[in-house]
């Protein structure tokens, strides 16, 4: 089997998009699957045997994804000595229409993705006058594709609202190698300041779409009744100057990490708050229990189908700061629980491996194929 795919967002970009990307072509070279990825040029990228990249310039809503300026003579070119069987779209923008036009030309199944809530962040940016034409170029694209995967069922369950019903479920898994309680580091608490206190966690995108007015009404209303507590901001993002004005003083603020140092970060705290009630999956949920941290998650989206309330994390009402300080609350005073939905989420995430998410992933593209008559039954 040959898989083509089109990325608006790859290495060394870090976000949902790129890590999914990296756990394929780790499986793809496990089991000998031949594939060819286009995606947007960076500056600092090296040449790769299995990529072609595209001058991109940024986009204004979510940085992350590149409105890329795909060569389609080249792309053609290449696609047609590669011959794939699949096209696999991860993203909605210029190269994933680039690639889905191909596809329907020359009569190659195409699978698109669905990743991001494009239509709830109008909400948080002034722009819910694009919210319907938003939604109408999504039923557009993905509609014209053989099926389009969603991370979860909640997201499925939103698409088929909007018209998109040709949905299955491609969900996310964890590499519990890579995050895991053995990273706790008692030198970086002590270098952080907290040592000796009971410290929350949030890692991700610093922007007003993940709700971090609400964390910090709920982080507030915390320190005035545990003095003893800490919150670890980790990452960057648009709304970072405005949350360091927002936050108490004392919060910390560790810029954007990967690898082992993002690793021991999670490892070397006690709690994880994920505020963001527009996740479609919640990757960081997933690090966050593999890394062994009772975690609060938003009852909503892609986090209220991995969160079990009181089993392996504690779920508040989307946008409600009461809710969160509650959860935060409950989880500092009452150690068992902590302790309980601790063991629980470790148990999930070991359970949630990336080879029997993509094995899954491979059975849709037989079917695919198979209803297409492009192999054998």
């Amino acid at each position: 089997m040959k898989i083509a795919i089109f990325s608006d967002t790859y290495s060394p970009q870090i976000n949902g998009v790129t890590n999914t990307l990296d756990k394929l072509v780790q499986y793809f070279e496990s089991n000998h699957i031949e594939y060819k990825i286009f995606a947007p040029k960076y500056d600092d990228e090296n040449k790769e045997e299995h990529t072609e990249r595209f001058y991109s310039l940024k986009f204004f809503m979510y940085p992350e994804c590149r409105l890329a300026l795909p060569n389609i003579f080249r792309i053609s070119q290449s696609l047609s000595e590669f011959k794939p069987d699949i096209i696999h779209l991860m993203t909605e923008f210029n190269m994933g229409m680039t690639g889905m036009i191909y596809g329907k030309k020359n009569n190659i199944p195409t699978i698109s993705n669905y990743t991001t809530n494009f239509s709830q962040y109008t909400e948080y940016y002034n722009l819910e006058i694009f919210k319907q034409p938003i939604w109408d170029y999504m039923k557009w694209f993905h509609n014209q594709n053989n099926i389009t995967l969603c991370p979860s069922n909640e997201a499925q369950k939103l698409l088929n609202k909007n018209g998109i019903n040709k949905t299955s479920l491609f969900s996310r898994g964890i590499d519990s190698h890579k995050f895991n309680p053995s990273y706790r580091n008692v030198k970086l608490r002590k270098e952080l300041g907290i040592e000796n206190k009971t410290t929350f966690l949030y890692v991700g995108r610093v922007a007003t779409e993940k709700d971090m007015d609400i964390l910090n009404e709920s982080y507030r209303l915390i320190r005035e009744k545990h003095h003893n507590t800490a919150l670890i901001i980790t990452g960057e993002g648009p709304y970072l100057e405005e949350c360091k004005e927002m936050f108490p003083e004392d919060t910390i603020y560790t810029g954007f990490k990967k690898g082992h140092e993002l690793a021991e970060i999670y490892a070397s705290s006690d709690m994880f708050v994920c505020p963001s009630s527009t996740e479609t999956f919640g990757n960081v949920v997933l690090e966050a229990m593999a890394s062994g941290l009772a975690v609060i998650g938003a009852d909503a989206g892609g986090i209220k189908e991995i969160i079990s309330h009181k089993q392996n994390g504690l779920k508040f009402k989307a946008k409600d700061s009461n809710e969160l300080t509650n959860c935060m609350q409950e989880l500092i005073e009452n150690k068992s629980l902590r302790n309980y939905v601790k063991s629980n989420g470790l148990k999930f995430a070991q359970n949630r491996t990336w080879e029997r998410i993509i094995d899954n992933l491979y059975v849709i593209y037989c079917e695919i194929l198979k209803e297409n008559q492009y192999i054998s039954a």
